[in-house]
């Protein structure tokens, strides 16, 4: 897909990937960027970087989380902006622990990690495919592929964000819906603010914008898997080749960086 002239949604653009996301789209042309977050304030502050940078920015208080509020984004968004080419589901969250951690923080990081990307495929998979195709990018995350040392609510709910976007690329991929699915380490967003050392960073922090432009390839070759981080491949190799040495790696990162868990 070409972004120019296109009409864009990013969920979570109010900081970190989904602003740098906005303003990346913007630049390649994009007609307009609807900024969605909890944050309204924070998505009306990108959509202004969006429309400096030339295309119509929209700003928007959305909690992904409820799906009414998902389905009023693009009701709202194809209504009086025009019909959506590219839905960048973007918004997560992590939280630490494992199967400790109380059922409501479960069930809140399964509703935005998980079920804001069911929402949205719910309610504009079926336009896309009756105007013949549009796309998804999906954000999850390297834990979506790997595990995350520390969080099992975040290892658990990317690991079904992955298997949904590969779920979606290959039941709507003969309707015209392409799907890309980011899985990037540790990125320098809210979210990994003070955690410069930790388990994730372990082959550097990226910053956001290399991060864009590598889903806007992605987008323009059609790609599936996105990886900002080249080595996270190579890790995925390791895992599947040798599954056992691979938990025996992972269980060395956990002594170092989760000391407690022994």
């Amino acid at each position: 897909m070409d972004i120019k002239d296109r009409i864009v949604v990013i969920t979570g653009a109010a900081g970190g990937i989904g602003r740098a996301l906005a303003v990346a789209c913007a630049e390649a042309g994009a007609r307009a960027v609807v900024c969605a977050d909890l944050d309204g304030e924070g998505a009306s502050a990108t959509a202004d970087q969006v429309t400096a940078a030339g295309a119509r920015g929209v700003g928007r208080a959305v909690n992904v989380a409820r799906e009414e509020e998902l389905q009023a984004l693009i009701d709202d968004t194809e209504d009086q902006v025009g019909p959506i080419d590219l839905f960048c589901s973007n918004a997560g969250i992590s939280i630490p622990g494992g199967p400790e951690v109380d059922n409501d923080g479960w069930q809140r990081i399964w509703d935005i990690n998980v079920m804001a990307h069911v929402f949205a495929a719910r309610h504009l998979a079926p336009r896309m495919i009756a105007r013949g195709g549009g796309y998804f990018l999906n954000t999850a995350s390297a834990a979506g592929l790997l595990s995350q040392v520390g969080s099992a609510p975040y290892a658990v709910t990317k690991h079904a964000a992955v298997g949904l976007a590969e779920w979606l690329a290959l039941t709507y991929g003969d309707d015209g819906i392409k799907v890309s699915v980011l899985c990037p380490q540790a990125v320098r967003t809210n979210m990994t603010k003070g955690k410069e050392d930790h388990v994730a960073s372990v082959d550097g922090m990226m910053e956001p914008e290399p991060v864009a432009r590598a889903c806007l390839e992605a987008i323009a070759e059609e790609t599936f898997l996105v990886l900002p981080h080249a080595q996270v491949l190579q890790y995925m190799r390791n895992k599947t080749e040798n599954y056992d040495r691979w938990i025996g790696g992972m269980r060395k990162l956990n002594r170092r960086f989760n000391p407690k868990a022994d």
